[in-house]
């Protein structure tokens, strides 16, 4: 079993439209959607959602008012001003104490030092992840609640339930759609990868990105590919990208043009390569060519 994830150095590089198309190419193949924080893959794979469970990324404080004695030693005591003074009465004080569970940075230091007992520290839920069924075969996604966090282990769950999936169901390739930047969503994405296919643009922000983004798999082990989409809007510093490229030991795997049926094929809930045979959908089929001659079958 193979692993790639395809990441970008910055966002809007078209990562996940290629990704799509991958999987079209590659299909049947196992999906996961690692780009959690913005996840959008199943716009264009239109996925059947037949498991879905509760993810659980940390834990969260929550005043049990009945107990509070309105002492203010979690308000003292909070770096993120989220506790207020503004909670139900109990018989014994008029006001007690409420935290804001968006505030909440899930830090456990009001309820360590509160003397009475009267903070609850449990786990929270902060989103859902799904296995699915789609054209291409199985995908694994998730979705995050508003304004949650602890993206980089809602990943690690994301990749290790495709790994499982991948290997009951005997499929060769597990196709990683990963998070844009450097962050721990990202590390999260490629840790552990056959190889990373790096998309960028011809922009000198994705020169710059690029970089970063190569650094990054260089000190993680992982073969870096690149593909630099949409390089005819930019011939030149496509090619001076490339040469940069190089020089950074990694090789290129193929170009893709820019091509407006791109969108009329999102409209149509269709990636580029179901939607037409010629153009940039040709050059995406030389791409997954060169990929698996990289890293092997």
């Amino acid at each position: 079993m193979k692993e790639l994830v395809v990441i970008s150095g910055k966002g809007g590089t078209g990562k996940t439209s290629l990704v799509a198309s991958l999987a079209v190419l590659a299909q049947p193949v196992v999906v996961a959607d690692c780009d959690v924080d913005a996840a959008d893959l199943h716009l264009l794979l239109a996925p059947e959602i037949l498991r879905r469970e509760p993810f659980s990324g940390g834990k969260r404080a929550r005043i049990r008012s009945g107990h509070c004695t309105a002492c203010g030693k979690c308000e003292e005591l909070c770096r993120f001003d989220a506790v207020y003074f503004d909670g139900p009465g109990n018989g014994k004080v008029d006001k007690t104490f409420r935290i804001d569970p968006i505030a909440c940075e899930g830090c456990g230091v009001c309820a360590w030092f509160c003397a009475e007992g009267a903070i609850e520290f449990a786990p929270t839920i902060n989103g859902q992840w799904f296995v699915s069924k789609t054209r291409v075969g199985p995908m694994v996604h998730a979705k995050l609640g508003v304004a949650e966090e602890s993206s980089g282990k809602l990943v690690s769950t994301v990749r290790t339930h495709a790994r499982q999936v991948a290997s009951e169901q005997h499929h060769d390739w597990v196709l990683i759609d990963g998070s844009p930047g450097i962050g721990c969503p990202v590390i999260a994405s490629m840790t552990g990868a056959d190889a990373a296919l790096i998309v960028t643009e011809p922009t000198l922000s994705g020169l710059h990105d690029l970089q970063r983004v190569v650094r990054l798999a260089q000190h993680f082990g992982i073969a870096a590919l690149l593909c630099v989409n949409k390089w005819d809007l930019h011939p030149h510093l496509a090619a001076e990208i490339e040469a940069r490229a190089a020089t950074w030991g990694v090789a290129v795997a193929g170009r893709v043009r820019y091509e407006p049926a791109v969108t009329r094929a999102q409209v149509a809930q269709k990636t580029i390569v179901e939607y037409e045979a010629n153009g940039c959908a040709e050059d995406i089929g030389q791409l997954w060519s060169a990929v698996k001659e990289r890293i092997g079958p």
